[in-house]
């Protein structure tokens, strides 16, 4: 192949091209029997060859006789990266805000979406006010029960039209307000006790010894009840006043719930005391 182009191999290893046989041709570009011959352009050479003019040619060097390996079939030559014209850039390109557009102006920033005012500032006094309402009517609401469970102690006696769960609690509140003065004894909070002692019955009813259920059960039941409730009463100080109180009197852990205890059998003798005696006013 390299003599087909016009390049050969030196004994000193350097590039030369080989020079074309002038046999039959005459100076003048004719044959030797007289005939005008046809010139052939002379090949390109596939590279710069080494001119074989001592005097311009630059230092033999060593050349391996091992050509390169063409490139196998099949690969796929590594073309260089695409530069996408400025218009093509704007179109399939968003620019970031603040950076230079296409036609070098920094692109406007984008406004901030707007927060929600409602949904950073804090509840207004009006709004507070107005939950707090709607809550303590709901949990009154549930209180009316008290007003319609009649006591099953007394429905087990066949009492006909017998008190309350609100009217046996009313009146031990009374208890408290009249009592005389104890020492070591708050008066207020006696009163408090005596209104919430019962207050869980407004969901699970009275609940009395004849129906068999353990005292334990009872107390959990009661609990649940009275968790739901001050659910119901929106939570909050009043809220957390009240199972205390409950838990105080259910645990009979201090003197005012021990006291308010005393109250709850008093009334009840009184209350049977009446209906001995047909003093009974029925209610609708």
């Amino acid at each position: 192949w390299f003599e087909s182009v016009g390049v050969r191999f030196d004994s000193t290893s350097a590039v030369c091209p080989v020079p074309q046989k002038q046999e039959g041709r005459a100076k003048d570009g004719t044959r030797g029997d007289g005939k005008q011959s046809r010139r052939r352009p002379p090949i390109p050479p596939p590279f710069p060859l080494i001119p074989s003019n001592p005097a311009t040619a630059l230092p033999p060097m060593a050349v391996s006789s091992r050509l390169p390996a063409p490139p196998a079939r099949g690969l796929l030559r590594r073309s260089p990266p695409r530069i996408l014209p400025p218009r093509r850039l704007a179109c399939g390109a968003r620019a970031v805000s603040g950076s230079p557009g296409p036609g070098g102006s920094p692109v406007p920033r984008r406004p901030p979406a707007p927060v929600d005012a409602a949904a950073v500032a804090p509840p207004s006094p009006a709004s507070s006010a107005a939950s707090s309402a709607a809550s303590a009517i709901d949990f009154l609401t549930l209180c009316h029960s008290l007003k319609t469970t009649k006591r099953k102690g007394w429905i087990n006696h066949s009492i006909k039209g017998p008190e309350s769960i609100a009217d046996h609690m009313y009146r031990m509140a009374l208890m408290a307000l009249i009592a005389d003065d104890l020492p070591a004894v708050n008066r207020e909070r006696c009163i408090k006790i005596a209104i919430v002692h019962d207050i869980a019955e407004a969901i699970v009813g009275d609940i009395t010894p004849s129906d068999g259920i353990p005292k334990a059960e009872k107390s959990r039941r009661e609990q649940e009840a009275l968790n739901e409730m001050c659910e119901v009463l929106g939570g909050g100080s009043t809220a957390e006043e009240i199972k205390g109180l409950w838990e105080e009197y259910e645990n009979n852990s201090s003197v005012e719930a021990n006291l308010v205890k005393d109250f709850d059998k008093v009334e009840m003798i009184l209350q049977a005391l009446e209906y001995e005696k047909g003093i009974n006013f029925c209610h609708s």
